[in-house]
């Protein structure tokens, strides 16, 4: 049944009047409630500020005692046909109008109450502890003297407006049923009229897909008509296998454009983009919507590409230059082809990011200078001790014992290098096998400052901790994300002067414990900050001061397997502060 046109019809108006009548239901019941709500609050107000201001004249003038204001309450509430409740500063309640005043809890906490003596007017709906049924409250201060003496309260239960509400309510129901008859009896008479036509093209339709020849015409147009629905499937066949392979080939084409990490642009022939890819628009930092149609000149921003375009156009041969992107510190290779017979007039615009490529080739080239520089010094030493030793020191007992331990040393410096070296391969490569187990940070703080207490003190350094007491265990192998921390702290104390301060500390944030070591050393220069973690790279104040240059890309490597983040800040003659995160244990 519902598979039907009349169907398809007839219940969307049916299903729309329901939505209607019942958010029309919803919203005058709401209205409704609210308005006697209010007109309910504003009654219970005039008459709580009638019974502060008569009680206030009253103290004033020496009329009514403490005693006598349970009396008076019952009085009022006999006028106003409400509950009548006072209560003075202290949350005592001193007249109460339906209940013994006596067993009745103290009201200082009640929200009203609370909001008359801080706002000057308190209004609440809630539950009486007292009662055991829901009532509208409203609390205003009583003033005599020029001084606060209580509290005067006045309630209603709101039986009466829910009674109100519930008819309405049912009225609303009895017209929601009708309508909902009237309305399906005309949306089936609608939808009876509409889908006649439709009927009788479908069973038409269906005997000629069957080979069947159509009934009879009704009138001299049916044949013409029978013609041209033939004429129009066969159309409309023919259309859809050419839109068919249209899509197709224009989907392949999205896909292309859309997933290529290379920029892509088509202009015409007057410089105005016809067509832009993600990679593109987010290489030039531009929306897509707002690239098409208007000129190279304002998507490009950059006179070099213009010309490039326009020298394109001149000779109609490919051209290619490699720019900088200065603001974004990117290096693009830039292309731009004549489009010839496939699109005449328009043009290819092809950007490569060769960013990357760029930074790993300075990457590679500062390491090899790097390991020459930290391989020249030991070997050269070594062959100058040896060449000693061949001159004619080895007859010299005392001096060549000096030589051979100096050249000893030497050795153990390029086997601590390779080392270093080899294992900072292993772990990039994730050979380095990790046990994580729950550990506690505190542990690896106090373990580090233990390994290293005795350097700090050595070199003149006060040396320092900061943590709560309860911080989150970590998941982490304790041995390699200690080493990390090690190395840090080894080397704030190594470039931090005598009489400096060391602080390691740690606190959780978010769902990560952050650990920091902090110094007040010589600092990093800012050019050098972003690549202070690369292997061997060393700022220039660094180099006299030994050591591999393997440590930090050591530390960032086991961070990031524990996967966590790494990184510095760094004011130049001011000190150091490295941070590394690490997830805490769900």
């Amino acid at each position: 049944m519902f598979r039907s046109i009349r169907w398809r019809i007839a219940i969307p108006y049916i299903s729309l009047t329901l939505l209607i009548m019942l958010i029309l239901g919803i919203t005058v019941s709401y209205f409704v409630r609210q308005a006697q709500l209010s007109d309910l609050e504003e009654s219970l107000t005039a008459q709580a500020r009638l019974i502060s201001d008569t009680l206030s004249l009253e103290i004033e003038q020496g009329l009514v005692t403490s005693a006598e204001l349970d009396a008076l309450a019952k009085h009022w509430s006999e006028l106003l046909n409400a509950r009548i409740t006072l209560i003075d500063l202290d949350g005592v309640v001193v007249g109460e109008s339906h209940e013994d005043r006596a067993v009745m809890d103290n009201h200082i906490n009640r929200p009203e109450v609370q909001e008359a003596l801080h706002d000057g007017l308190g209004v609440r709906i809630r539950r009486s502890p007292t009662l055991g049924y829901e009532l509208m409250y409203v609390a205003v201060p009583v003033e005599a003297n020029g001084e606060l003496q209580g509290v005067a309260r006045v309630a209603l239960p709101l039986e009466r407006v829910d009674a109100n509400i519930s008819q309405l309510e049912r009225t609303i129901f009895g017209v929601t049923i009708l309508a909902m008859v009237l309305t399906t009896i005309l949306s089936i008479f609608i939808a009876n009229r509409t889908t006649r036509p439709l009927l009788e093209l479908t069973e038409t339709a269906l005997k000629m897909t069957e080979g069947r020849t159509p009934p009879p015409a009704p009138s001299p147009s049916y044949d013409e008509v029978a013609q041209l629905s033939h004429a129009f499937h066969a159309l409309v066949n023919q259309l859809r296998r050419q839109i068919h392979a249209l899509e197709s080939e224009q989907g392949k084409l999205a896909a292309v454009l859309t997933e290529m990490t290379d920029g892509v642009i088509i202009a015409d022939n007057q410089g105005h983009v016809e067509m832009i890819n993600p990679a593109a628009a987010n290489l030039f930092e531009i929306e897509i919507s707002d690239a098409q149609g208007h000129s190279l000149a304002e998507v490009l921003r950059q006179h070099q590409l213009v010309e490039l375009w326009q020298q394109c156009q001149q000779s109609g041969d490919e051209q290619a230059i490699m720019i900088e992107l200065l603001h974004q510190q990117r290096f693009i290779q830039s292309i731009v082809i004549s489009l010839g017979e496939a699109l005449p007039g328009n043009y290819l615009l092809l950007f490569q990011d060769l960013t990357r490529m760029r930074r790993l080739e300075t990457i590679r080239r500062d390491f090899i200078s790097n390991v020459s520089h930290e391989l020249r010094t030991p070997l050269a030493s070594i062959k100058a001790l040896t060449q000693t030793l061949q001159d004619g020191a080895l007859d010299d007992p005392p001096a060549a014992q000096r030589f051979l331990e100096r050249m000893d040393t030497e050795v153990d410096a390029l086997t601590q290098m390779v080392s270093e070296l080899l294992e900072l391969t292993r772990i990039e490569s994730g050979q380095v096998p990790l046990e994580f187990d729950p550990t506690a940070p505190q542990n690896l703080i106090e373990a580090a400052v233990e390994r290293l207490g005795v350097q700090a003190e050595r070199a003149g350094l006060r040396l320092h901790t900061a943590y709560p007491e309860r911080l989150p265990e970590i998941f982490a192998d304790a041995t390699r994300l200690g080493q990390a921390l090690v190395n840090l702290l080894h080397n704030a104390i190594k470039f931090t002067p005598e009489g400096g301060e060391v602080t390691i500390s740690a606190r959780q944030n978010g769902g990560v414990v952050e650990f920091s070591v902090k110094d007040t050393g010589i600092g990093i220069p800012a050019n050098d900050l972003p690549r202070i973690f690369e292997r061997f790279y060393k700022a220039d104040r660094a180099r006299s001061g030994g050591g591999t240059g393997l440590g930090l890309a050591i530390a960032r490597h086991l961070v990031e397997a524990h996967g966590g983040r790494i990184w510095v800040e760094s004011i130049e003659g001011r000190g150091s502060t490295f941070y590394f995160t690490i997830p805490i244990v769900m």
